[in-house]
């Protein structure tokens, strides 16, 4: 069996550093945790890029929600994704619904072609908003570059979506369904052989790798913990 991926939150080098030191695989770099996470500018960017080996996955997200905004913010944030393409960015977070709870194609599209065609991307936590995710899967199912989902099963976290999470990692050859599952939100150490046991191979922790909390930095030997507790 294949190492299991460890991505962790990070919002600067420093955060970077300590989790790449703990044994993450891969970073996922936000800006603003109190709005859940958007775009970052490009000198973190930058500095992170330089600073790190491991892959990092660059949120794209304007505000607190799941909606793109009108069709300036759509354009602004294209606009920022090709910066950070141009920076060297590979891979990408996104995820946008419609007021009634579908995927938002339009946006999604958008920021695909933005980022271009050899970018590979995660559809974050929208999937557990979303008004039928089996929907949105097959929504999404031909995007190129969609290669992981980031869910917690359930909009409230990994407690009540364990047996979502575990249904859906056995439906791995179903269209919409072939790409990769993180798990993430609400995540804990206890969570990880239910997951494991169902063939589920990358998770995702932000505040687990913060004993300080989000006014603290990545704490390497809290990420190390994790990484131990995946490998054993």
């Amino acid at each position: 069996m294949s190492r299991p991926i460890l991505e962790v939150i990070a919002l600067g080098p420093e955060d970077a550093v300590a989790a790449e030191a703990g044994g993450a695989d891969r970073l996922e770099l936000v800006s603003d945790m109190a709005s859940d996470g958007l775009t970052p500018d490009l000198a973190t960017f930058t500095a992170v890029r330089d600073a790190v080996t491991i892959p990092v996955r660059v949120m794209l997200r304007a505000t607190d929600g799941f909606a793109a905004g009108g069709a300036a913010a759509l354009t602004a944030l294209c606009e920022r994704a090709r910066a950070l393409r141009a920076e060297g960015a590979r891979e990408f977070v996104l995820g946008f619904l419609t007021d009634d709870g579908r995927a938002d194609l339009a946006a999604v599209t958008a920021l695909a072609d933005a980022v271009g065609p050899d970018a590979r991307w995660t559809f974050h936590r929208a999937l557990d908003h979303a008004a039928d995710r089996d929907a949105v899967r097959k929504q999404l199912a031909d995007q190129p570059g969609l290669d992981t989902y980031l869910t917690a099963g359930s909009a409230s976290g990994v407690d009540d979506g364990l047996a979502t999470l575990c249904g859906e990692a056995a439906r791995g050859d179903e269209p919409g369904y072939e790409p990769r599952i993180l798990v993430g939100g609400g995540l804990r150490l206890k969570h990880v052989p239910v997951l494991r046991e169902a063939g589920i191979t990358a998770f995702h922790i932000g505040g687990a790798a913060r004993p300080s909390g989000w006014d603290g930095r990545v704490d390497a030997t809290a990420v190390r913990g994790w990484r131990e507790a995946l490998d054993g």
